[in-house]
């Protein structure tokens, strides 16, 4: 991994850049000139997520793939969606009424160590309604990346979903999955028994290389991370 200059972007494989956010990070993956962003930001940092996807030379953004509805993975899709010609929105089905803005997501179940944690994050912003192009489910391939297979995560939110990428060995976790000091179950699930599960399904994955919707990479020993946290649980 390398930190990039003049932004608080880091290249973590070749081909997959991460923009650190004031919460969470969006992902840029680089086919050549076709570009994928995994998740936006909140709602205020979409100049800073163009910036990441201008920084690609020739770089010509191709979709917006969000892992769940909440507002720091979602507040910028709409406006960045926009600003680059109306590219196609991805989501699962379950998730993509809530990102419309058509129904109220889930609010989380709360664990009692997680209460005060949640105290002492900061509200942000609601994300503005974003259509949904594709909802996709379990097992569909996007075309990138050589191809990126959807894993349904339930339980963080109902509808979540991570991505694995068999020939770059990568993960991307969502909030499924945090790493932040060790690698751990996400918190603020709607569902912790589904939570869980997933877990343990993103564990026997065995991808050498992950990524995640809060907390900082992990490159070459990821399958070992996520087994521990697994067993955790």
């Amino acid at each position: 991994m390398r930190r990039l200059v003049g932004m608080d972007v880091i290249e973590v494989l070749p081909g997959l850049r991460m923009l650190v956010l004031p919460v969470g990070a969006a992902y840029l993956w680089s086919d050549g000139r076709e570009l994928t962003l995994v998740d936006s930001g909140a709602v205020g940092t979409e100049e800073r997520v163009a910036a990441l996807v201008e920084s690609v030379p020739g770089g010509e953004l191709a979709r917006i793939v969000l892992t769940h509805w909440h507002e720091d993975h979602t507040g910028g899709a709409a406006a960045l969606a926009a600003r680059y010609g109306g590219v196609p929105v991805v989501a699962h089905r379950v998730e993509a009424p809530v990102i419309r803005g058509e129904v109220a997501g889930a609010p989380p179940v709360l664990e009692e160590f997680e209460r005060p944690i949640r105290a002492s994050v900061p509200a942000l912003p609601p994300a503005p309604p974003c259509p949904v192009d594709v909802e996709v489910v379990d097992g569909d391939v996007l075309p990138f990346g050589g191809g990126a297979r959807v894993v349904g995560v339930p339980g963080h939110t109902d509808g979540s979903l991570a991505l694995h990428l068999p020939g770059p060995d990568l993960l991307f976790t969502g909030d499924a999955v945090a790493n932040v000091g060790r690698a751990m179950l996400g918190v603020f699930n709607t569902d912790r028994v589904r939570a869980v599960a997933s877990l343990h399904r993103l564990a026997g994955l065995g991808a050498a290389n992950a990524v995640f919707g809060h907390g900082a990479p992990l490159v070459g020993d990821a399958a070992a991370a996520l087994r521990a946290a697994a067993a955790d649980c």
